[in-house]
């Protein structure tokens, strides 16, 4: 009865909206009767930034700004890296120091056996311990590689010869019972453990000349390989936290043969609901990520989508300017509607690709963190994304499409982020009945600034480039 009555006052919505709306001003009305994916989260990852943070006071501050619900971004989601150890391997070859990491497996090389010293990336250690202070609801623990002990080539940064897997299968089983020892340790004291992830990006070749972080090729078959002796020990063992997977670095149709794989894998298809991949390498590509979620939906119907990584690639925008911060927004937008994705976690948090850095002993806020704001303070673990009924035409083309958006209900409350991509200031009409409106801005004088707090606006201006957040109660 009650899916019958959503039927109807969405039918009534429609028809009415279709039958009222004017083109001048365009209208967007939220329709929340007919409801799409469940959101799960905001995060980010702590490569390779977190190890390299040695005063306590900056990982304080750090921590305050990306999960604070108050005061900073209210994430939900932090993605520690368990590292490979190339920190201390004698053989690495990476020559960027910050991205050599310090593993909690103590390798003896004479002996060929090793222990666990859980004092060790301390610094990492000390930033997650902030981060769930200030309000990091989940902690997904993830490898770029396995243990260099553990690989062909000795190194945790791949291969000699790229394309070729680094694990070989006689270590297998070392490498499952590596992870989970460690993500057992950290759950034992008490962190909010919700998901391991062992392999990262595994159709890149990793290795050979390139040797610039951790990572590990795998073929769809050895991934699902992997990741099946996984599912099989965690149900032994009944571990408390989902298996993710398997971090596919690029979703068009060139590498679905890693998701056919994966939901193909009766193993895998019965322990794992979602589906963590990266958007990278699609941000122009609309139709490729329509495709994506059309293939979910007919293939995989009942499984989600987590984005569990993006950053500009390659980059090429100033982080300081308002350019970075409307490029961001599209691709949040295009990931939360066209891809469904029911989590979204940006690649790094302090860098020059991230939200934030350290610039001259101090912390600068880039335009992305205001943006990203307007997105993690208002939409919450559990709202629904809704259907939003739009007066102006479909576009196709994405290009063709100067005003972008997104809703979510939940919790008594419309989140309604609308982004104008246009060099004008854009009129627009508000449809609906609501009693209170908060608006939230970002543009490029406002950081996420409240500019209005009161009863019900119908009729409203977009600044030109400008997100805007509206909360309708």
């Amino acid at each position: 009865m009650k899916s019958l009555l959503c039927i109807v006052l969405s039918w009534l919505i429609t028809t009415s909206f279709s039958w009222f709306a004017s083109d001048d001003p365009r209208t967007l009305r939220v329709n929340p009767y007919v409801q799409y994916q469940t959101f799960e989260g905001f995060g980010t990852s702590s490569c390779w930034w977190a190890q390299t943070i040695d005063s306590d006071e900056e990982a304080k501050e750090i921590a305050r700004l990306l999960y604070d619900d108050e005061t900073g971004l209210g994430l939900d989601i932090y993605r520690y890296n368990i590292g490979g150890g190339e920190a201390e391997n004698p053989a690495c070859r990476i020559w960027d120091r910050t991205r050599r990491t310090e593993s909690f497996y103590v390798y003896d090389a004479a002996t060929g056996t090793g222990t666990y010293d859980f004092t060790r990336d301390a610094n990492a250690r000390r930033m997650l311990d902030y981060a769930v202070q200030y309000g990091a609801k989940e902690v997904i623990l993830f490898c770029n590689s396995p243990h260099y002990s553990m690989t062909v080539s000795g190194q945790a940064s791949g291969g000699l010869t790229p394309g070729a897997s680094n694990l070989p299968p006689e270590n297998y089983g070392a490498f499952v019972d590596y992870v989970l020892t460690i993500a057992d340790w950290f759950v034992a004291q008490g962190y909010p453990v919700t998901a391991i992830s062992p392999i990262n990006e595994p159709q890149w070749d990793w290795g050979g000349d390139w040797v610039g972080q951790e990572g590990c090729h795998y073929s769809p078959e050895e991934t699902v390989t992997v990741l099946e002796r996984f599912a099989t020990e965690m149900q032994r063992r009944g571990s408390p936290y989902a298996l993710r997977g398997p971090e596919s670095g690029q979703l068009t149709w060139h590498y679905y043969d890693y998701i056919e794989k994966f939901f193909e894998s009766e193993i895998l298809n019965g322990f794992c609901d979602t589906y963590s991949a990266h958007s990278y390498w699609m941000d122009g590509d609309y139709a490729g990520k329509q495709n994506f979620a059309w293939k979910m939906e007919t293939d995989f119907p009942g499984k989600k989508f987590e984005m569990s990584e993006w950053c500009e690639l390659p980059m090429q925008l100033d982080s300081r300017t308002i350019d970075s911060g409307l490029y961001m927004a599209n691709i949040l937008v295009q990931d939360l509607t066209v891809m469904n994705a029911v989590s979204w976690q940006s690649w790094t948090a302090v860098n020059g690709d991230g939200v934030l850095d350290r610039i001259d002993g101090g912390l600068e806020q880039y335009r992305r963190y205001d943006v990203y704001k307007q997105f993690s303070a208002f939409i919450q673990p559990g709202m629904q994304r809704v259907q939003v009924l739009d007066t102006a035409p479909y576009a196709w083309d994405e290009t063709d499409r100067p005003l972008v958006y997104a809703a979510f209900c939940g919790g008594g409350k419309t989140v309604l982020i609308v982004v104008n991509n246009t060099e004008e200031a854009q009129p627009l009409r508000l449809g609906g009945l609501y009693l209170d409106q908060q608006t939230v801005r970002t543009d490029e004088t406002l950081h996420c600034e409240t500019v209005y707090h009161g009863p019900f606006r119908a009729n409203q201006t977009l600044p030109a480039r400008s997100v805007t957040t509206f909360v309708l109660r």
